[in-house]
């Protein structure tokens, strides 16, 4: 740790899309500034991806303040104390192809979903990196924060349906028909391999962990019109070389004991739960009613799902509340979590 550069805790900027299917939930749920306007869909809260970029809002490296600073230029500047040794040595491997390199391997994101989203899948890191420009691929994970009595998720093919059923399904106009779809909960999480059709549906807030991609195939969108009244571009064939096929249903993730090893006050103010596994990243949800510590040596993001509370490290702090997101990168020293009320976390952490 001597060698590394000392860092606090980092907080960006959101960067909002403005989507036909979006709300007012990130600012009326989430307490967002987002413009004016009905149909605010996402705020991407950590993005390192081309010309989209987090911009520090609140940070400090050795005591000066990095305010202003892209995601792109942390990783280029203080790759190893942000992300580590081991994973800042895969994200700038010689194999990987230029426009990849060196690229923030996460993208968090806050969904409001107040209407369906298009039924859509996404490529694997092969298919990604054959695309101009290359892209990594996009394996994701929802928690679901908020739902709307009702509301649906669409999340894989019915069980043995092959390529030539889901053609014909799409030909027909009855996707719907080989879609598994479930009405989740509160508190939900959903792992989504890239290749796994799927789809949000009308009143769900989500928090969104996913790999650094923004590659989008959609089989379907209701039969809806752009502003412009002309419908959404679909990318059957793409879709259909995209999809995995063995993949099957997928339901809310079954939840295990988390190895996420916090130092707490009292044993009576924690509670964790490990909800995702996987080689891009693992989340864990965790609940704080007494002063922690974090564990240490690894890149983390924290993002609020509940409560009030600050975040110390490196004699500087933060105030995070619900729909506050802030990044422990791996240089840290100590990081204190001090909660005002019960507070709910989604910790997201690269393996």
């Amino acid at each position: 740790m001597s060698d590394l550069n000392v860092f606090s805790t980092l907080s960006f900027q959101p960067v909002f899309r403005d989507y036909l299917w979006g709300g007012r939930r990130l600012e009326t749920v989430l307490g967002k500034s987002i413009p004016a306007g009905p149909t605010f869909a996402e705020s991407w809260e950590v993005v390192d991806h081309g010309s989209d970029q987090s911009l520090v809002a609140v940070g400090w490296v050795n005591g000066d303040c990095l305010a202003g600073w892209s995601l792109c230029k942390l990783v280029e500047t203080y790759g190893n104390d942000l992300l580590g040794p081991t994973w800042f040595q895969k994200v700038t491997a010689a194999e990987i192809p230029s426009h990849l390199k060196g690229r923030f391997p996460l993208l968090i994101k806050w969904l409001d979903a107040q209407k369906d989203l298009s039924i859509q899948v996404h490529p694997n890191d092969l298919q990604a990196a054959l695309l101009d420009p290359p892209d990594l691929g996009k394996t994701e994970a929802w928690y679901i924060a908020d739902a709307v009595p009702g509301s649906k998720v669409y999340a894989g093919l019915k069980d043995g349906t092959t390529e030539g059923e889901l053609k014909a399904a799409l030909q027909q106009n009855r996707v719907l028909d080989v879609m598994h779809c479930f009405k989740p909960n509160a508190g939900d999480c959903l792992f989504i391999p890239a290749g796994t059709v799927h789809a949000l549906g009308a009143g769900l807030l989500v928090a969104e962990v996913q790999q650094c991609s923004n590659t989008t195939y959609r089989l379907y969108d209701w039969d809806r019109l752009n502003p412009d009244g002309r419908p959404r571009a679909l990318h059957i064939q793409a879709s259909l070389e995209a999809t995995n096929y063995q993949a099957g249903p997928v339901n809310s993730q079954e939840t295990s004991a988390s190895n996420y090893q916090i130092h707490c006050d009292l044993a009576s103010g924690l509670t964790s739960r490990s909800l995702v596994t996987c080689q891009y990243f693992l989340i864990d949800e965790i609940d704080l009613s007494a002063d922690s510590i974090l564990p240490i040596n690894q890149c983390q993001i924290l993002i609020c799902l509940s409560g009030k509370a600050t975040i110390s490290c490196s004699n500087n702090s933060q105030n995070v509340a619900k729909g506050s997101t802030v990044v422990v990168p791996y240089s840290c020293s100590q990081v204190t979590i001090k909660p005002s009320q019960p507070t709910r976390f989604l910790v997201a952490r690269l393996p």
